[in-house]
């Protein structure tokens, strides 16, 4: 992949600006504004000479590097909105054994990291300045925090869509991931919200589309 686009919706940025001075600005953020749209495209791919295209009947579903596969309705409401913006852009649906020029997938992705915050470590670092001890009256002395650490989980989910270049795997001897939405926030897997995000992602790629 050789270009890059990220998308901040601007409502979200204008809340950062405003409420910067505010303590936690992220948990006035509605869902919308949460959300980050990225694609990726080959520059070199000539997106106007596919023709035809197939797209997987059932997500791929990659859970902290497990792999299944699933059909959930919101599974079924992104692959119905990807059919729905390639044939807008002039793509036509065929079969996987009809050799399209296209095979898109979509896919769930959830990541769960785990993490280890030592509380000495976070104080003298974050706070130190903050926390003065000459300001108590005990200058020359360090804090101490009687727990040394404490272990959380953090579990984080995207959806991203894959375009993979069929037409020419021959003539190439691989198969080329030609260009890749993903979505990330705050209820991107609620049924009701695929089309506007799948809509996002073809927004801004206006260079998807075939030459009918």
């Amino acid at each position: 992949m050789k270009k890059l686009s990220i998308v901040f919706l601007v409502s979200a940025v204008s809340t950062f600006w405003f409420a910067g001075c505010s303590k936690e600005p992220l948990n006035h953020l509605t869902a919308e504004e949460t959300r980050i749209y990225v694609t990726n495209y080959d520059s070199v791919a000539n997106f106007s000479a596919y023709k035809t295209y197939s797209i997987a009947d059932s997500v791929a579903v990659i859970d902290n590097g497990q792999h299944s596969r699933a059909l959930s309705a919101s599974d079924q409401a992104y692959i119905d909105a990807v059919n729905k913006y390639m044939q807008q852009r002039g793509y036509v649906l065929t079969t996987a054994n009809a050799s399209p020029d296209l095979g898109l997938t979509v896919n769930r992705i959830y990541n769960t990291a785990t993490s280890v915050v030592t509380y000495n470590d976070y104080y003298d670092t974050y706070y130190g300045s903050y926390w003065d001890p000459y300001y108590w009256g005990y200058g020359g002395y360090g804090y101490y925090v009687p727990y040394g650490y404490s272990v959380y989980q953090v579990t984080e989910g995207a959806v991203s869509v894959d375009m993979l270049d069929l037409k020419n795997a021959k003539s190439t001897g691989k198969i080329g991931l030609v260009w890749n939405g993903l979505v990330r926030g705050e209820g991107i897997f609620a049924e009701s919200n695929a089309n506007a995000q799948v809509k996002a992602l073809f927004d801004q790629s206006s260079y998807l589309k075939a030459n009918n």
